[in-house]
């Protein structure tokens, strides 16, 4: 059976695709006060009048589908200056570039890490710290996201 997370996500995605724009990625926060992300994005990027119109087509699925069965918040948002990664093409997008990392268990005594992406071969994502390069499968990570570089 498929995580929330997977169901909205494809529940989403067209409603997103047919407003002219991409799902990233959704992430559900579970807390006192929860709350649904989307992300989205465009090739000329994202204006807040962008995310009002994505957020009144995904709020029009949420309601009729009605898949979250406690309160939440909704957020749509640009993916940012640190672009969460949700699937090994969005590392792809960015080979050469830094990754902050948090895997669902420890690799080779690291669960947090931030390391270059090298490659992704498949569903696995090569990363370099240093001279050092390892695999990890994309089910073995549980977050990560773009470092931003400032010159």
């Amino acid at each position: 059976m498929a995580t929330l997370v997977e169901r909205l996500t494809n529940m989403l995605e067209p409603a997103v695709a047919a407003a002219g724009f991409e799902l990233i990625g959704v992430e559900f926060i579970r807390s006192k006060q929860s709350t649904l992300r989307v992300y989205i994005d465009h090739e000329e990027g994202i204006t807040v009048d962008n995310c009002a119109d994505v957020s009144h087509q995904v709020s029009a699925v949420l309601d009729v589908e009605d898949p979250i069965n406690t309160e939440y918040f909704l957020e749509v948002s640009s993916p940012g200056m640190e672009r969460p990664f949700f699937k090994a093409a969005h590392f792809e997008q960015f080979i050469g570039e830094e990754a902050a990392v948090q895997l669902n268990v420890a690799l080779e005594n690291r669960r947090k890490f931030t390391a270059v992406i090298t490659a992704v071969e498949d569903n696995v994502i090569v990363f370099t710290i240093g001279e050092d390069s390892f695999k990890v499968p994309m089910s073995a990570i549980k977050k990560a996201h773009l470092v931003p570089k400032f010159d």
